[in-house]
């Protein structure tokens, strides 16, 4: 058997070892269902939220669970870099959020405007009051693109500006602007924020995706990368921040640590930056990509629900990491970007954050304590090149958890790691959503 067919086996067996896992699963929730007549709220229906009222449906007899989120279009946000590459079509991303709910859940198509944790209620921008015995606050985070200064959404594709964060239709544009570049050539500028974000390895997988194409295209000589960012270091993992150190030494990629986006001219496409002690810096670039500071919505900030004492300027939700129940609020647990735990913000971390939650709230029904904890798992398939990844698997205290330990290695730049992120991902990821995985 060659090495390219044992390890295509050896993907398909991951893949039917999942669909096993899923089913086992479902099974088990089916099994322990509880009596109760409890009103849940869970405001947002994001990955999170979908996934955990798909689970509570089953989970739960005679709740009544209630759904809060505006938002027609449910989107596949870790589908994102790869619109932003050329590599899938935006509508990849897109699909309905009421495609993923199930029967037995009341969705209000509305924003929600207010929490009061002492009265236990929701209110919403169309005047609607939901009262609640237990809330799940998992209505993802704000991109704040304002704190650009000189920049705003309408300029991205345009003048060799990028910001794929934004959505599908930003993601287009971005690939329009990044693919303009990879064909003429320049100074690539590729940044992140200094709050935390959303999956922190979407901007290295941005840098060394477009890296990678100039170069497919015989234009590597044309192009002059570099990787600007607040942090010290290049990732949050030390052992994974010196592979990606290595990397960007053999592709050319030059780091500049402890530079922190400000504003930029897009007429003279230039940028200035503050450096590590204030002073302003400048740099010229043919293609930037920008992704603005991250912070809580204003409904949590407004609500006393965020924490007090650190990410002020955020205003994540104050949970216990492991548990992610409110620390002040005990019938309120948080889910997802919002919060405030030191990992988690990725599309893999609620996967294993959501049966916590789920767990937590059936406990509380039950007037047991919870036996389920999240110990900080966050997955992240660093992309180095087309057709190769890194699957990078961490836990709160930095320790590397591989999944499939002796089949991928987590850093090396592998085949089937790519094929985990390409194909598989996806359709993990919708389980996830029913409430399977």
């Amino acid at each position: 058997m060659t090495k390219l067919n044992a390890t295509r086996r050896q993907f398909f067996g991951l893949a039917a070892a999942g669909a096993a896992a899923a089913t086992l699963s479902a099974t088990k929730e089916a099994e322990a269902q509880v009596a109760t007549s409890a009103k849940i709220v869970i405001i947002g229906a994001g990955a999170g939220g979908t996934a955990l009222a798909n689970r509570l449906v089953r989970r739960l007899d005679g709740a009544k669970i209630t759904l809060i989120d505006p938002r027609v279009q449910h989107l596949y946000q870790p589908g994102l870099s790869l619109v932003a590459a050329g590599l899938k079509p935006a509508d990849y991303v897109v699909s309905k959020t009421t495609d993923w709910l199930p029967d037995g859940v009341t969705l209000i198509a509305e924003k929600a405007a207010a929490i009061d944790p002492e009265a236990k209620t929701v209110a919403t921008d169309g005047g609607e009051t939901v009262p609640y015995d237990f809330l799940v606050v998992a209505p993802g985070l704000i991109l704040d693109h304002d704190a650009i200064e000189g920049f705003s959404l309408d300029m991205v594709g345009k003048n060799g500006i990028g910001a794929l964060y934004a959505g599908p239709e930003y993601a287009a544009r971005t690939w329009q602007a990044a693919g303009e570049f990879i064909e003429t050539g320049g100074m690539g500028l590729f940044t992140r924020p200094a709050t935390e974000m959303k999956c922190a390895g979407a901007p290295l997988k941005h840098t060394f995706l477009i890296d990678d194409l100039a170069k497919r295209a015989g234009n590597g000589s044309k192009i002059d990368m570099h990787y600007a960012a607040p942090q010290g270091s290049l990732f949050g993992v030390p052992i994974v921040a010196e592979k990606v150190r290595m990397l960007f030494g053999d592709r050319g990629v030059t780091p500049h640590m402890k530079h922190t986006l400000k504003s930029i001219d897009a007429e003279k496409r230039r940028a200035t930056f503050a450096d590590a002690d204030g002073i302003d810096l400048e740099m010229d670039y043919d293609y930037i990509h920008i992704i603005p500071p991250q912070r809580a919505p204003e409904v949590i900030r407004q609500s006393g629900l965020s924490w007090a004492n650190k990410w002020e300027d955020q205003g994540w939700v104050e949970c216990d990491k492991f548990t992610l129940r409110h620390l002040r609020y005990d019938t309120i647990w948080a889910l997802g970007d919002v919060a405030g735990v030191p990992k988690g913000k990725t599309a893999a971390s609620v996967k294993w954050q959501v049966p916590v939650v789920e767990d937590g709230l059936v406990a509380a029904i039950e007037g047991r304590e919870s036996t389920d904890f999240y110990d900080g798992y966050t997955s992240c398939p660093m992309i180095t090149r087309v057709g190769r990844a890194m699957l990078v698997e961490f836990d709160y205290n930095n320790n590397l958890v591989p999944s499939f330990p002796g089949i991928i290695a987590p850093l090396e730049e592998l085949w089937i790691s790519w094929l985990m992120k390409e194909v598989a991902l996806k359709a993990t990821y919708n389980a996830m959503l029913r409430g399977k995985a």
